[in-house]
């Protein structure tokens, strides 16, 4: 019996999930616009691993490419927007110098920032930094966490809280479950 040719395997193995990947681009990845190249780059990853080797469970092996495109393009567009800013030497304007002790001063707020955030409660820490830094709509990150866009409102508005009285007291946000909304206290203690 014939082997069967890589392009035959593809078209049926893997387009046929076309919908279904196209679908799963739309829930995870911001810009719509994206989709239809996303979409090209984990079939051209998927033809060129299956050449070397055809996985034993196609649309499986897909969809992990399709998660690791897209963690690898998350990643990319953080490292791109530090950079960007990061780098003013390369603008051309005139930027004010800034002192040694502006600099340090500029570094230890960031920092003070840092650990703020990452002591927040996880839930709340996560929508704090998909609302602020990321400046995703509520809707959104009520999609992607599964709570209503009222627990995301009540987090932000928490986190927030705990940000503001971090930094008047120098002391640390809690991070006791108290402070959680009921509904997803909830969701992690099992009801619904």
């Amino acid at each position: 019996m014939k082997e069967e040719s890589l392009d035959d395997w593809f078209v049926r193995e893997i387009l046929v999930h076309e919908e279904a990947l196209v679908g799963y681009l739309l829930r995870r990845w911001p810009a719509r616009a994206d989709v239809h190249d996303l979409r090209q780059d984990i079939y051209v990853r998927m033809y060129e691993a299956a050449a070397k080797s055809r996985p034993p469970a196609p649309r499986a092996y897909l969809f992990t490419i399709a998660a690791n495109l897209l963690a690898d393009r998350l990643r990319r567009r953080r490292v791109i927007a530090i950079d960007a800013v990061g780098d003013m030497e390369v603008l051309d304007v005139l930027v004010e110098e800034i002192s040694p002790e502006r600099r340090l001063s500029g570094h230890e707020e960031l920092r003070r920032v840092a650990q703020a955030i990452d002591l927040l409660p996880p839930k709340c820490r996560e929508v704090i930094w998909l609302r602020r830094v990321d400046d995703l709509p509520q809707k959104e990150i009520a999609q992607r966490l599964g709570i209503s866009e009222k627990s995301v409102e009540k987090h932000v508005t928490k986190g927030m809280k705990l940000l503001a009285a971090a930094f008047r007291g120098g002391g640390r946000p809690m991070a006791d479950e108290s402070h959680v909304p009921q509904e997803d206290q909830d969701k992690t203690h099992g009801k619904s």
